[in-house]
């Protein structure tokens, strides 16, 4: 199974009101294994950059003069992602500036779901953790995932978090991030709890008469109501036979 885990900065918040893409960051994970086959670029906006952006990122102006529009590398990136899922952290905002530069080309692009699925990892985590913070860095905090190099946004390197977040989120990886050469992870190892061979066992707590005629008059009425197919029932009946 291969994945991109992507990631994007931009101008400001809206590309309805002209904000556009400036940095692309992206991972891939085959197998839910990281491959080193990444794709990073910084791209040219032809427009000025917020200055609220520019606290969020740190990317200015005049570092973008020399680099390369969207529509110089649509190609490679296309080509890149197709036909992978997509891992992106609250999807709606990237996927909604990747599909207005599509449409800035010029050219016949289709959106970005007709190039391959998308995973909203912040869905993910909201329905993991309801009612909890799900940014990327309470997320890292929560699996104990080392974010300290994150002064400042940055697609790579948020990509490459997001990376360790999604196999945590989903049961987690501990050869993910392997040093080939020291053959040392340095990923959140996975802890196995193991029970304490001495403790007391629980106690067993059995349904009283009462409660077993009220289970017995809830399963008469779902049988009625299922023309006689309570799987309860049927199973009872073979067990007893």
């Amino acid at each position: 199974m291969r994945q991109i885990v992507l990631d994007t900065e931009t101008t400001g918040l809206d590309p309805t009101k002209g904000h556009r893409i400036i940095e692309i960051g992206c991972v891939e994970l085959i197998d839910r294994k990281r491959t080193g086959n990444e794709l990073h670029q910084y791209l040219q906006p032809d427009r000025k950059i917020d200055a609220g952006a520019i606290e969020v990122h740190g990317i200015t102006n005049e570092f973008l003069q020399d680099k390369p529009r969207f529509t110089d590398i649509v190609d490679d990136f296309l080509a890149y992602i197709r036909d992978a899922q997509l891992i992106i952290h609250n999807a709606p905002f990237d996927v909604g500036f990747i599909d207005s530069e599509l449409m800035l080309t010029g050219r016949d692009f289709k959106k970005t779901a007709d190039y391959c699925d998308v995973i909203d990892s912040l869905v993910m985590a909201r329905r993991m953790r309801p009612g909890q913070k799900n940014s990327l860095d309470a997320l890292c905090r929560h699996f104990n995932i080392d974010n300290s190099q994150r002064e400042l946004h940055g697609a790579l390197l948020d990509a490459e978090l997001l990376a360790e977040v999604y196999l945590a989120l989903t049961g987690g990886q501990s050869a993910l991030f392997q040093d080939s050469e020291s053959g040392q992870s340095s990923a959140v190892e996975e802890v196995v709890r193991q029970l304490d061979k001495g403790r007391p066992s629980l106690p067993v707590i059995h349904a009283s008469a009462e409660e077993r005629d009220q289970h017995e008059s809830w399963l008469d009425e779902l049988d009625s109501k299922s023309g006689g197919k309570c799987a309860w029932r049927m199973l009872s009946s073979v067990e007893d036979n």
